[in-house]
Parts: C-alpha cells; sequence; structure tokens
C-alpha cells in the first residue's frame, strides 16, 4: 500500500486560515467556526448515500445480522462512540452494531503506531463478519489500509460494504457499494481530521444510526420508548414519556411500567390498545419489536375475532 497522496482534501493546505497563527483568541475561535459551518452542508449533500446505507443496514438486522464500523484514529473513535450510544438509548443488544478499533482498546485512548497501515490487521479484525452483515469502514482519507482491508474481506464473504470519508474522489470508494464522500475541504490546521471531517463524520453516524433504529420502530412518534426501566431515574424518565405519549395521568402510567416488568414498549401497547401485558409482549414479538405494527396488530386481531381488552 502506497503512501497517502498529498492531494488528499483534509491534507491541503486552507487558504482561508493561513494567518490562524497572528489571530487573537476570539479570532482564531471565529475562524473554526466559520470552517465548522461547512460540515452540515457536507452532510446535506451526501444524504442519498446516508439513505443507501440505513436501508442496508435495517435489511441486514432484520434479517438477524449485524451492522460493523471500522477504522483508527480519530474515525475509529467515532464509530465506537456511535455504536455504545445504542444499547442505553434504543434497547438494541450490543451485537447489532459492532465497532471496530485498528490496535483494539488500547489504540482507543493512546496511539499505537502502524496499526492503521495494516492491511492484513483490517481482514483479521473482520474475521468474524458475516453473508449479510453491513460493514461500513471510516476513513477520512478514504483509503486507510486497515479499513480497506476489512471491507475487501467483507465483501469477499458476501457482506454489503459502505465507506465514510472526507475524499468523495477516493480510489476506494467505487469498491464499496455505497460511499459517502463529505466533501469538507481542507482542515483549519492542515490534516487535523478531528475537526470539520470528524465533525461531519459524527454527524453522518448520528443521522444514520437513528434513522435505522426509527425504521426498525425503536422509538414511537420521537419518544425514547425502548428503555427498559433499570433504576429509579430511568423510571422516572419512562413514566414522562408514557404520560407524553399516552396522555394519561403518572399514576396510570406507573402502574402500566410495573405490571409489564419495566419493559416501556410493552405498558405502552398495553396502554395505547387497552390490552393485556401478555397480548402486548406478543404482539410485539409479531412485530418484530415496532410499537406501531404491534398495535396495528392487535387492532386486526380484535376486528377478525372480536377480541375485547
Amino acid at each position: 500500500m502506497s503512501e497517502l497522496p498529498i492531494d488528499l482534501p483534509t491534507e491541503q493546505r486552507n487558504p482561508r486560515t493561513l494567518d490562524v497563527d497572528t489571530l487573537s483568541t476570539l479570532e482564531v475561535l471565529q475562524r473554526i467556526n466559520t470552517e465548522d459551518e461547512r460540515a452540515p452542508r457536507a452532510v446535506a449533500e451526501v444524504l442519498p448515500q446516508v439513505a443507501e446505507l440505513a436501508d442496508l443496514a435495517v435489511e441486514a438486522l432484520r434479517r438477524g445480522r449485524r451492522v460493523h464500523y471500522f477504522g483508527a484514529g480519530t474515525s475509529g473513535r467515532l464509530g465506537f462512540i456511535d455504536a455504545a450510544e445504542l444499547p442505553p438509548t434504543y434497547g438494541t443488544p450490543p451485537e447489532w452494531v459492532v465497532a471496530h478499533h485498528a490496535g483494539g482498546s488500547e489504540a482507543l485512548s493512546n496511539a499505537v503506531e502502524g496499526v492503521e497501515d495494516d492491511v492484513s490487521l483490517g481482514a483479521r479484525d473482520a474475521a468474524g463478519v458475516r453473508a449479510g452483515d453491513l460493514v461500513i469502514g471510516i476513513a477520512a482519507s478514504g483509503t486507510t489500509p486497515y479499513v480497506v482491508g476489512a471491507l475487501r474481506h467483507a465483501a469477499s464473504v458476501g457482506a454489503a460494504t459502505g465507506l465514510i470519508s472526507a475524499n468523495p474522489s477516493s480510489w476506494f470508494g467505487r469498491e464499496v457499494d455505497v460511499h459517502v464522500g463529505l466533501a469538507t475541504g481542507p482542515e483549519v490546521i492542515s490534516g487535523s481530521t478531528r475537526m470539520k471531517a470528524g465533525t461531519a463524520t459524527k454527524m453522518v453516524l448520528n443521522a444514520f444510526s437513528t434513522t435505522v433504529m426509527i425504521r426498525l420502530g425503536r422509538t414511537y412518534s420521537n419518544l425514547m420508548v425502548s428503555v427498559n426501566a433499570l433504576n429509579s431515574k430511568l423510571r422516572r424518565r419512562l413514566i414522562r414519556i408514557l404520560v407524553e405519549a399516552t396522555g394519561l395521568d403518572a399514576r396510570t402510567c406507573e402502574h402500566a411500567l410495573a405490571e409489564a416488568g419495566g419493559d416501556t414498549r410493552v405498558a405502552l401497547i398495553t396502554l395505547l390498545a387497552d390490552t393485556t401485558p401478555a397480548r402486548a409482549a406478543a404482539a410485539l414479538e409479531e412485530a418484530g419489536g415496532a410499537v406501531r405494527e404491534a398495535l396495528l396488530l392487535l387492532e386486526g386481531a380484535q376486528e377478525r375475532y372480536g377480541l375485547s381488552s
């Protein structure tokens, strides 16, 4: 694998910040802020590609497969953050979205020399990828050898592949199924991709994973209903969510949550469909965990068989 080309967008010198080391503190911050405004615009331009990735993820997860993130440095850390936040936010099993960082857990907090340049390490770390999985590489350059190795191995076993980069013209982007190429341009400090490139990448990951969770029915309206009541603080929050979703009083919602064993979705379906927790849980399982689909199933059953609550 050859050295990174010097014409990478993020490696170029930014003509708008050539004098940054002569500015006052406030002027430096203003210059950074102005550059940061380019991140959301870059994300807006690639939303169709993000949608393609989200649809692939929904398909994979519905079939019992997994989503994998592979990255190094800042890119890999952003993948770890996104994957780690899904279970507590949406009640997902940790194996649904798995993050892999070049150099493992040690490299999350300390730089480990040489790991991102190892194609074979990427392939080895991807050994657990299976046909039908979705594997997403995260690399500002779009050509990180570790990511290339992981994605090439994933494709060889029949997994779908995607790449999130800050290099829209990356040659490797043509090898994957979906390339999300963010045109964030040169950084305030040349090559410091934890800045605009990192910001735009995190925006994409947030939007991608949130959309996937919505499409899988892990929300009801814009409410987090897939979190279980594991402690008193969460229980209070979930009672407020049930009140918002149903319009019922807190005491009724608290009782329903207790009857549902702390499962917010079961409690919500019980209240909205005026049914029992057992029927709510059965409908939820049949609907693959999606509240609205479970409600439709219960409504249909009541119409077909004259079931009462």
